[in-house]
C-alpha cells in the first residue's frame, strides 16, 4: 500500500490575525519611512538594521522558549509573520537561515551552554548563521562529502572546502556538516555537524557572484581550522540524522512559493486585478498544513519535499507567463514592473536549486511512497 500524503487543513486562530494586522502596521509604516523598497527574494535581501528591529518586536525567534530570548508563541503565529514579511518583500535574509534552521536545530540537539550562548543573540537580530553542507564536486550527492574533522587536544582541526554557503561573508557562525569517521557500510555514518567561528584563524571565505551581480554565495575554505569540543552539535556521528531532522524546516515555509510574489504585485498594478493561480493557493494551504504539523512536533519531511517542488514550479512558471504579457502592458512612468520583472528573471534559476534541486526532492518522495 502506497503511504498517503497528509495535509490536514489548518484554521488560523483569533491571535493569528490579530497578529496579521500588527504585522501588516509595521510593514505600512516601515515603507512610509522609506527604510527599504520591496524585493520578495528573500534571500538576496537583507538588513541587519531590520532584523535588529524585527527583534525588538520578538519577532524573531517567537517558538523558542523564553529563557532563550523568544517568544513562546505558535508555530501558526511564527508562520503569519514570516508570510506577512514574506510578501511584502522585506529585507528578512540577514537573520534567515539562524531564525528558520539553526535555532530549531540547537533547541533539538544542542547543548544548554550552545543554546544559551547563541540563542538569545539569534532573537535579538545580531547574531546571524550559515549553513555549510554542499562541496564541490559533490553535487546533490551530500553524503560524498570530504571536510573532515581530527580529533586533537581540546576539540577538533577542520579541513575541506564548502561551497555555494549563502552569506557566509555577512555572518557570524556556520554549522558545518564534516566527517569525523569512516563511512563504513552506510555512507551516512560517521557525520557530525559543528559550528564553526567565522572568523576563526584559518577560514577564507571567497565571493561568488550570481547571474544577477549579487553576492549571495561563497566558497568556504578550511584549512587546519581549529573547532573546540564544545561546538560539536548532538552526538559526534549523528550528523546525518540531525540534517535531514532540519528539511522540514527549510523546505516547507512560504519562502518557498512567494518568492516571485512581488512580480505578481507589480502585475496587477500595471494591468489591475487578476486572481492568483490556483496552484498557489494549494501550495500555501499545503504549507500551512506542515506549520501545524511542527507545531504538534512532528517532522513531516515527505510533505515538505512536495511542498517546496510544486512551490518552486510555480514560482519559476510566474516570470514566464508574466514576461508573455509584458509586451501588451502599458509602459508607465517609473518602471517599477520592468525592474521587478528583469530582477526575477534573473534570480529564478537560483529558487529550485537552494534547498535540494527538483531530481532530488522527487526521489525523496517517490521514497517515500515506497516507489524505489
Amino acid at each position: 500500500m502506497i503511504p498517503a500524503f497528509r495535509f490536514e487543513p489548518v484554521e488560523l486562530p483569533p491571535e493569528c490575525e490579530a497578529l496579521r494586522a500588527e504585522v501588516r502596521e509595521f510593514i505600512a509604516g516601515e515603507l512610509a519611512a522609506g527604510l527599504w523598497v520591496p524585493n520578495s527574494d528573500f534571500g538576496s535581501h537583507r538588513s541587519a538594521a531590520f532584523s535588529r528591529r524585527l527583534g525588538e518586536r520578538g519577532w524573531i525567534g517567537m517558538t523558542w522558549p523564553k529563557r532563550y530570548g523568544g517568544g513562546e508563541r505558535s508555530m501558526l503565529e511564527r508562520y503569519v509573520v514570516t508570510e506577512e514579511l514574506l510578501a511584502a518583500g522585506a529585507p528578512v535574509g540577514s537573520h534567515w537561515i539562524a531564525d528558520r534552521q539553526s535555532a530549531p536545530l540547537l533547541l533539538r540537539y544542542g547543548t544548554e551552554e550552545q543554546r544559551l550562548a547563541f540563542l538569545p543573540g539569534i532573537a535579538r537580530g545580531e547574531i546571524f548563521f550559515c549553513i555549510g553542507m554542499s562541496e564541490p564536486d559533490s553535487g546533490s550527492d551530500l553524503a560524498s562529502i570530504r571536510t573532515r574533522a581530527v580529533p586533537v587536544a581540546g576539540g577538533y582541526e577542520v579541513t575541506g572546502t564548502k561551497i555555494w554557503t549563502s552569506y557566509a561573508h555577512e555572518s557570524h557562525y556556520a554549522i558545518t556538516l564534516v566527517r569525523t569517521g569512516p563511512p563504513g557500510a552506510d555512507r551516512h555514518e560517521g557525520l557530525s555537524q559543528l559550528i564553526l567561528d567565522l572568523k576563526a584563524p584559518g577560514i577564507t571565505i571567497r565571493p561568488i557572484i550570481n547571474l544577477a551581480g549579487d553576492h549571495d554565495f561563497n566558497e568556504v575554505v578550511l584549512d587546519r581550522v581549529f573547532v573546540p569540543t564544545d561546538r560539536l552539535v548532538g552526538r559526534e556521528g549523528e550528523g546525518w540524522r540531525q540534517v535531514t531532522s532540519e528539511l522540514a524546516f527549510e523546505r516547507s515555509g512560504p519562502e518557498r512559493f512567494l518568492s516571485s510574489f512581488q512580480l505578481l504585485v507589480e502585475l496587477i498594478r500595471r494591468a489591475g486585478p487578476d486572481p492568483e493561480p490556483q496552484i498557489a493557493a494549494a501550495v500555501g494551504r499545503m504549507s500551512l498544513s506542515i506549520a501545524g504539523r511542527l507545531q504538534a512536533g512532528e517532522t513531516p519531511n515527505l510533505e515538505a519535499a512536495l511542498v517546496k517542488d510544486l512551490g518552486n514550479a510555480f514560482e519559476r512558471k510566474v516570470p514566464e507567463v508574466v514576461r508573455l504579457l509584458a509586451p501588451s502592458l502599458c509602459p508607465a512612468a517609473n518602471g517599477r514592473f520592468e525592474k521587478v520583472l528583469a530582477d526575477t528573471v534573473l534570480h529564478a534559476p537560483s529558487w529550485t536549486l537552494r534547498g535540494g534541486t527538483p531530481e532530488i526532492l522527487r526521489g525523496i518522495i517517490a521514497r517515500g511512497l515506497g516507489l524505489r
